[in-house]
């Protein structure tokens, strides 16, 4: 059950009790600001009579690129960047390493494996998340990647491929409105 967010603090469905920054509660509410929401969907549905091939470590298939752009001045901030991407097996067990770079430097990378089984799943879908904190300002360049890390197999790219960013500030603000 959930208690009134008006209150102090307020439990969620887990029971666990959250911080409320309304009235009564002795602590400045917190406020979020976009500084930047980036996203791009190279493919929007799976097709697998258009299979593009993920090439063996150390090579890589660029999937997508996005550029966040982060103001002057703002030096405490957080990117959170999700991607899904739709694969398939097409022969043996794939270990397929996700990599995303910032500015060409790797920032985050994540492993999983695909069969190429047909009596098992065809297709997959994989979703990740990446954060990034308190970047420099200007623009950044977000790449995200896909290698196949296991030689004598085979697997491709079918779709569907989403990437965003979004560049928040997150602060504070008193009974004045303003934040931090």
């Amino acid at each position: 059950m959930l208690d009134n967010k008006n209150e102090p603090g307020w439990s969620d469905m887990s029971g666990a009790v959250q911080p409320n920054g309304g009235s009564g509660s002795g602590s400045p509410l917190r406020v979020f600001e976009i500084l930047d929401f980036q996203t791009v969907q190279p493919r929007n549905s799976t097709n697998p009579g258009d299979p593009e091939p993920i090439p063996h470590s150390p090579n890589r298939l660029t999937l997508a690129t996005l550029i966040v752009t982060i103001p002057r001045f703002i030096t405490i901030n957080t990117v959170e960047l999700i991607a899904t991407v739709g694969v398939q097996g097409l022969s043996g067990t794939s270990q397929l390493k996700f990599r995303i770079f910032r500015d060409g430097a790797q920032i985050f990378q994540t492993q999983t494996g695909v069969e190429s089984d047909p009596t098992s799943e065809v297709f997959y879908i994989e979703t990740f998340q990446a954060i990034d904190n308190n970047l420099r300002f200007g623009t950044h360049t977000f790449v995200l990647t896909v290698e196949n890390a296991t030689a004598g197999t085979e697997a491709a790219v079918v779709g569907p491929i989403s990437f965003s960013a979004l560049a928040i500030r997150r602060g504070r603000t008193g009974s004045e409105g303003s934040c931090d």
